[in-house]
């Protein structure tokens, strides 16, 4: 480690641009502002700011509450898992190699939509009862992560 190493942590640098370094720069003069107007001077105001109209984000109704604990599962159906192997074990990465899941979110639930015909062990965060009774039913097996 060295001084021409010195490199600032990822994130903590968001713009470096130095504005007002002369017209060479591209930048000098009004520094990127324009002439004059309330955008031009310091304390400019904050944004969604209109002047003194009623902003939009205070006009709009507000209804109900969104939950910020909220958990986001994905459903799959039991007729998904019917294209893998009989006797396999199927994970949330397996569904993941498979296209079945693209992004697993907060976690795979498994669904009792449709017919499984092959033997599974599968390995997810939730299944409904229909799910579990058609996986055992098939000779495979339920295993909650």
């Amino acid at each position: 480690m060295d001084l021409s190493n010195l490199k600032p942590a990822d994130g903590a640098k968001t713009d470096s641009f130095r504005r007002g370094r002369g017209h060479g720069s591209g930048n000098g003069k009004t520094s990127g502002k324009g002439h004059k107007g309330q955008k031009a001077r310091s304390g400019a105001p904050r944004p969604g700011f209109e002047g003194g109209q009623m902003p939009l984000y205070r006009r709009i109704p507000k209804r109900g509450f969104t939950n910020r604990n909220r958990l986001e599962i994905i459903g799959i159906n039991v007729s998904a898992l019917d294209r893998f192997d009989n006797g396999a074990e199927v994970s949330v990465e397996t569904l993941i190699e498979s296209g079945i899941v693209k992004n697993p979110r907060d976690g795979v639930k498994i669904l009792g939509n449709g017919e499984l015909t092959k033997k599974l062990t599968v390995k997810a965060n939730a299944f409904s009862a229909s799910a579990k009774e058609k996986i055992e039913a098939a000779g495979g097996t339920c295993e909650v992560i």
